[in-house]
């Protein structure tokens, strides 16, 4: 359902500074793929989000969602169809706003699109506190509470909600439980499962834990020099131990992994 061929990326190109950021990367996903992903910094992990969400243009190849071509179609356009997550809780939502009128603009973003003449209704606002309220946060009853006075956590299970009540053809999460003390990071990701797991949303999931990449979704991948490096699944995936992922990593690009932060991940 995803067709990434031949894609590249260079920033500063012709300058000093000139990065390679993205280079000649392939990658197909089959709808229903929840698919995990690791890589020091600078490997061109969230460069790869950023490609797909529409940040930047790709220099070279091609990108297509569900057979249409988006390589070219702009990021507003492409955020219709594709959820994304990031890292900072703070992203993703209007801290000034209310709960109510965060979950209001994504809906009718996904919903409506660009309809002048959108609304919600009462019904719709029945169906915000029913999502809510699979949160078990409370939140259904602070439908009127701005959303900066929200935890890192509620805030990020609502960005989780806002991003998927209507379905994305594709999910892309960037380390979003990363900056969360370890419950409610437990908590944020086991929502996660579900949600993905309930809708059968097309999944990527950027994690610097090794273990966590291992033991969620049906892939995992792992980049370099932005490019992948290693693509595993199914038995051979299932055998697979922490230490085997760092061994094929060291075979696949001749140097050793050796950012502290994911081996130093439990």
């Amino acid at each position: 359902m995803l067709k990434i061929e031949h894609i590249s990326k260079t920033f500063y190109p012709g300058t000093v500074n000139a990065k390679t950021a993205l280079n000649g990367l392939n990658l197909h996903l089959d709808k229903g793929d929840f698919v995990t992903i690791i890589g020091s910094n600078g490997a061109g992990k969230s460069t790869l989000f950023n490609a797909i969400a529409g940040a930047f243009f790709v220099d070279d190849g091609s990108i297509t969602l569900e057979g249409e071509d988006i390589t070219f179609v702009q990021e507003y356009k492409r955020s219709k169809t594709i959820g994304r997550l990031f890292q900072d809780p703070i992203k993703g939502t209007a801290p000034g706003m209310t709960i109510e009128e965060n979950m209001a603009l994504a809906y009718l973003r996904a919903s409506h699109g660009t309809f002048p003449f959108s609304r919600i209704t009462k019904k719709d606002k029945e169906f915000f506190r029913e999502k809510l309220s699979l949160l078990n946060m409370g939140l259904e009853d602070r439908l009127k509470q701005p959303v900066g006075l929200l935890s890192g956590g509620q805030r990020q299970a609502l960005t989780l909600l806002m991003a998927t009540m209507v379905t994305p053809k594709l999910l892309l999460l960037d380390e979003h439980t990363a900056a969360l003390d370890p419950a409610t990071a437990d908590k944020v990701l086991e929502l996660t499962k579900k949600i993905v797991d309930e809708n059968k949303i097309t999944c990527l999931m950027i994690t610097h834990n090794m273990q966590q990449a291992l033991d969620l979704g049906n892939r995992t991948l792992m980049m370099a020099n932005g490019n992948i490096v290693l693509d595993v699944k199914g038995e051979e995936r299932a055998n697979m131990s922490v230490e085997d992922l760092l061994t094929r990593f060291k075979a696949g690009t001749g140097f050793a992994l050796d950012n502290d932060r994911i081996l130093l991940s439990e």
